[in-house]
């Protein structure tokens, strides 16, 4: 452990970002708070208990544990507040900057002369100057005399075993050098990646919008491959794995049901509506959201085109759906595509039942053998390691008809082998 620290860190929101963050603060030495509201997920940390399943918070928080709060008033004790809130979306895709709004106003009303105040969550370019910097001003503070605000924009890959808080890069901005000069300092401390300034507080909030737009139309582009792919009788995965021998100016994304996270389904809407009120039309971007929220759509009729070659209704079929959770092997299920294929399961009157190793409080089933007794047929929605490791034969053993492989995640020859129908996404 790091020498200790005279500083004293609040971390608001202990969630994927928070709490890894607010570990990563106590094994560098600082004396580290978290502000949550949530009271079952501050008795669990104050209990050395990690409430998300996270190798590195369930490595780290036993021996690094900050002290967790509901009472905002711990912040009036420290130096440094790191505002890592939610900033999602409503049902129409408006950003909703609520939570960031309820944090800043929480850090302001109990701030410390002189405090350093960091935003994590990502926002558009100008909630920084727009938002968040009038709220101290309007109570009094001078900015870069008595508050200095930055931004960091949160990198966190949930279930990567070699990008975690520790070594993932950052970029930093600020409204003056001497806010910046301090954040630099501070990141510098706790993360042994790169520090990159950047010469203002609207690039930073900026860097991470582009960061996950890149990812949504790349992977925007790979799901209307696989349409167009799937009429053409072409297996798009075999293709991609082609084009990624070419050692240069190509970069591998691949399609599936759908796209989900806190990020990529969210981030490039904050820009889109953000640009709109300067007077500019992001139609790629729209575009790129349109294919993506497609694709649970597209995952259910795939199932329903599968069944009508048996000459079996949706209704009244039996289907079950294997994954909750967004991504592979942890239990994350924010903007998950499966809740958007489960409404349109409903939609059509199916009988389904959910399991996922990962997430068994939100399964109607609580185990894989007795999903696979009940329903014709399935719908793989996250590439699970306990999913790829089925046997084939096992789904022949229990009168599986059909397989929907919404992540192309399974053995498309040896399932097609024994006679079941296989419908992967583009394959």
């Amino acid at each position: 452990m790091s020498e200790k620290r005279n500083q004293k860190v609040c971390v608001i929101g202990l969630g994927y970002v928070g709490l890894p963050l607010a570990v990563r603060c106590v094994e560098k030495g600082y004396e580290t708070y978290g502000l949550e509201m949530d009271q079952k997920k501050v008795n669990l940390i104050n209990n050395g208990r990690s409430p998300i399943e996270e190798k590195f918070l369930e490595d780290n928080l036993p021996k690094f544990k900050p002290t967790a709060t509901t009472d905002e008033k711990i912040i009036k004790k420290c130096d440094i507040i790191l505002i890592c809130v939610p900033t999602p979306v409503d049902s129409m895709y408006v950003p909703d900057l609520t939570p960031v709004i309820g944090a800043s106003k929480a850090v302001m009303r109990n701030l410390k002369k002189g405090a350093l105040v960091v935003l994590e969550s990502t926002v558009n370019p100008g909630v920084s100057e727009e938002v968040i910097r009038p709220i101290f001003e309007e109570a009094g503070f001078v900015v870069g005399k008595d508050v200095f605000i930055a931004h960091c924009p949160e990198r966190i890959n949930p279930g990567d075993a070699k990008w975690n808080v520790t070594n993932i890069p950052r970029v930093v901005g600020s409204f003056d050098k001497t806010g910046l000069d301090i954040a630099v300092k501070f990141y510098e401390s706790i993360v042994d990646g790169n520090i990159r300034p950047m010469k203002s507080i609207r690039e930073a909030e900026a860097v991470k919008i582009v960061e996950n737009s890149f990812r949504d139309i790349n992977i925007a582009f790979v799901n209307e491959l696989a349409k167009s792919f799937d009429k053409l009788g072409i297996d798009v995965k075999d293709v991609i794995l082609g084009a990624s021998t070419k050692p240069f100016a190509f970069m591998a994304h691949f399609p599936a049901c759908g796209v989900g996270g806190h990020c990529i389904p969210v981030d490039p809407y904050y820009l889109i509506e953000r640009a709109k009120k300067s007077g500019f039309d992001h139609k790629f971007l729209k575009v790129a959201r349109e294919i993506n929220n497609s694709m649970p759509s597209y995952t259910v009729e795939l199932m329903r085109d599968a069944l009508n070659k048996l000459q079996m209704p949706m209704k009244g079929t039996k289907i079950g759906v294997l994954g909750i959770s967004y991504k592979a092997n942890v239990d994350d299920t924010r903007e998950s595509p499966t809740f958007k294929i489960l409404t349109l399961l409903d939609e059509h009157g199916v009988k389904y039942d959910t399991f996922d190793p990962h997430v068994i409080a939100k399964s109607s089933i609580k185990t894989l053998n007795v999903i696979l007794k009940k329903v014709d047929a399935l719908i793989v929605a996250t590439d699970h390691k306990e999913f790829k490791e089925i046997d084939p034969e096992l789904f022949k053993q229990h009168g599986i008809k059909v397989i929907v492989d919404g992540k192309n995640c399974l053995d498309k020859d040896a399932i097609k082998k024994l006679g079941i129908i296989y419908k992967g996404i583009g394959r």
